[in-house]
C-alpha cells in the first residue's frame, strides 16, 4: 500500500529508516536539529535520536564536511546535509579531494561511506549565487556517485541506497520541491543508483531529463500528445553512474532525442548525453540531437528574465518540433 506524501516527508522517512537500522549513521549541518532542517526535511528527528545523532553545525562548510569525511573514515556514515549545494562550493575541497579519492588513493583498501545532500538550481528569486545546478560539477569528479530526483518514492529509495553505499554519494534536491507530492510504498525498499525511469511512454522521440526540469518535460509531453507527437520522457534519477542503456533503447524505438537540462550547455550532463548516444545509438537518429538548457549566464534577478533563462515546456516543444522537422 502507498501513501500520498511530501518530498521532505519521503527524505525524512529515508533517513530516519536508516538511522534506527544503524546505529552508525548519523545527520549533520546547518538547522537540522533544533529548527527540524531549513526545509524541514529533519523534522522529528532530534527528538527521535539525540543531539550525539542530529547534530547543529555552525555556518562553516568546508569545516563540517571535514568532520563528515574523517567520520565516514573511521567507520561512521554520515548524512552532511547543506542548506543549498551553492553553498557546498566551501566544502569541495572535502568532497573532492578526500572523500571522491579515497577509495582510488588507498588502492580499494579504505572507503569513505558519506552523503552529501540539499537542494541544486533556481528556486525563484535567488538571483545568481544561489540558484546553480551542480549535477553536471559533481558528475565530473570520478569516485563521486551523483543522484538527482524529485519524485517522493524514488527520492526515499536512493538516499537509503546512498546511505548504504560503501562510497560518497552526492544528492541533488530541489528547494521548489520540497513539498511536491507523490506516492510512496509502506515498508522497506530501496531504488538502486544508476538505473534511470521512464516517466511516461511514447513512441516519436525521446525526451531526457533530471530533476525538476523532468515536470517541465511532463507538462511538453501532455502537450505534444494534443499534436499528435507521441513523447517518451526518461527521468535519469542518477547522474553519475548514468543509465545510458535506457536513453539508447528508448531512442531506438523513437529515432530522436531532446535532452532537457538546468544546467548551462557547455560541459555538462546534456552534452555527455549528447555525444554517447550520437556514439552508441548514431544509425538509429533519424536527427541531431537537441539540447535545451538554461541560459549561458549568471540567473538574473528579474521575474521576467528568470522565465526567459531557464528551460520550460514551450522550449521543450520548439525543440521536439526541431527534431521532428514540423
Amino acid at each position: 500500500m502507498a501513501r500520498l506524501i511530501q518530498l521532505r516527508e519521503a527524505l525524512q522517512e529515508g533517513m530516519s529508516e536508516e538511522m534506527r537500522r544503524d546505529e552508525n549513521v548519523f545527520l549533520m549541518g546547518e538547522e537540522v536539529a533544533q529548527y527540524n532542517g531549513a526545509y524541514k526535511v529533519s523534522k522529528g528527528m532530534l527528538d527521535e535520536f539525540g543531539p550525539r545523532r542530529v547534530i547543529d553545525t555552525p555556518i562553516a562548510e568546508l569545516g563540517f564536511a571535514g568532520i563528515g569525511v574523517g567520520a565516514a573514515m573511521n567507520g561512521l556514515r554520515p548524512i552532511v546535509e547543506f542548506m543549498t549545494w551553492n553553498f557546498a562550493v566551501l566544502a569541495f575541497d572535502q568532497i573532492v579531494n578526500n572523500a571522491a579519492k579515497t577509495l582510488a588513493q588507498s588502492a580499494g583498501d579504505f572507503h569513505c561511506p558519506i552523503v552529501f545532500r540539499g537542494p541544486s538550481g533556481a528556486a525563484g528569486q535567488l538571483a545568481q549565487q544561489h540558484s546553480q545546478t551542480f549535477e553536471s560539477w559533481l558528475g565530473n569528479c570520478p569516485g563521486l556517485k551523483v543522484v538527482s530526483c524529485i519524485d517522493p518514492a524514488d527520492a526515499k529509495g536512493l538516499l537509503k541506497s546512498a546511505i548504504r553505499d560503501d562510497d560518497p554519494v552526492c544528492m541533488m534536491e530541489s528547494e521548489m520541491l520540497y513539498g511536491h507530492k507523490g506516492e510512496v510504498p509502506e515498508g522497506e525498499y530501496t531504488v538502486p543508483i544508476g538505473l534511470a525511469a521512464v516517466r511516461h511512454y511514447g513512441t516519436d522521440v525521446t525526451i531526457v531529463s533530471f530533476n525538476k526540469m523532468v515536470l517541465e518535460a511532463m507538462k511538453a509531453a501532455e502537450e505534444l500528445e494534443g499534436m499528435g507527437i507521441s513523447a517518451e520522457v526518461i527521468d535519469l534519477r542518477t547522474i553519475r553512474p548514468l543509465d545510458y542503456a535506457t536513453v539508447v533503447e528508448s531512442v531506438k524505438k523513437t529515432n530522436r532525442l531532446v535532452v532537457v537540462d538546468e544546467s548551462w550547455p557547455m560541459f555538462g550532463v546534456s552534452a555527455e548525453i549528447a555525444y554517447e548516444i550520437q556514439k552508441y545509438a548514431f544509425d538509429y537518429l533519424d536527427a541531431p540531437v537537441t539540447r535545451v538548457n538554461s541560459a549561458d549566464t549568471s540567473l538574473p534577478y528579474a521575474p521576467a528574465f528568470v522565465e526567459e533563462y531557464l528551460p520550460n515546456p514551450a522550449k521543450i516543444i520548439k525543440a521536439v518540433k526541431e527534431v521532428m522537422y514540423v
